[in-house]
């Protein structure tokens, strides 16, 4: 695999030691629900993605295993969606990914994030060969079905609500509502999954950014203001963690545009 794009903002900030992290815990993983680990090991990979070592994060998570897994899964597709600059290495991230993905969700059935990390690497990967493609592949029902066996694990699951609403957006944009409706998606189900999911992690940069874009595909320009004003919200937001300063550079780039 090629080499890793270094974390482009000052760290400083998101140094945590095992200490601060677990009393941090909480709040930076408002948006995943993942549980405190017990593991040493793992806790030490989770303060290396904090700290946006993407690349160290991914290796930690792999030689932690069990639970580490998901270390290396959230690293690998963080890194991909925002700083890999190669399409043909940011798929192959994100098949990769979804692979060990799956095979943890066939060993840990209950593990929301096996299920959500399944269904967010396949999901990048269907917008990045076309969402059309990958609706003929039947990727969509197994986006939405890991999406939603994520919630019923983790009701609280923020992301997976993001993701769930990103879901119909995407579909109906792509291929119309008459369409979407034989893939499952339907537009007031997108609305409320973003809905849900702000209100789950009110502070959350991404989820305001994905409601904005969600907002614009599923309702049209004249929700254009109310976008606008998500990006702003978005933008200053103050960022925990490497992973929520890129969401916020994210808000502000959609500003610019």
């Amino acid at each position: 695999m090629a080499k890793w794009t270094a974390f482009p903002y000052d760290n400083t900030a998101y140094q945590y030691d095992t200490a601060t992290l677990r009393k941090k815990w909480t709040r930076l993983h408002l948006g995943d629900a993942e549980p405190l680990p017990k593991d040493d090991g793992v806790l030490a990979a989770w303060a290396l993605f904090h700290a946006g070592e993407f690349h160290k994060a991914y290796e930690a998570g792999l030689k932690a295993g069990g639970t580490g897994i998901t270390v290396a899964n959230k690293a690998q597709c963080i890194y991909a969606n925002y700083l890999e600059k190669s399409e043909k290495t940011k798929l192959a991230m994100f098949q990769e990914t979804a692979e060990r993905a799956q095979a943890q969700a066939a060993s840990d059935p209950k593990n929301a994030n096996a299920h959500y990390w399944m269904a967010y690497a396949l999901g990048r990967y269907s917008q990045g060969i076309s969402v059309a493609k990958a609706l003929a592949q039947g990727l969509g029902s197994k986006v939405k079905t890991a999406l939603e066996t994520a919630i019923k694990l983790a009701p609280k699951h923020a992301d997976a609500h993001i993701a769930l609403g990103s879901f119909h957006a995407e579909v109906i944009d792509k291929v119309g509502a008459l369409l979407g409706r034989t893939q499952g998606a339907s537009k007031d189900s997108g609305l409320s999954m973003y809905k849900t999911a702000l209100k789950l992690n009110p502070a959350s940069a991404v989820a305001m950014v994905e409601y904005a874009n969600g907002m614009v595909m599923l309702e049209g320009e004249k929700k254009m203001k109310e976008a606008t004003k998500l990006y702003e919200d978005a933008a200053a937001c103050e960022p925990m963690d490497a992973m929520e300063r890129l969401d916020v550079e994210m808000a502000k780039a959609e500003l610019e545009d």
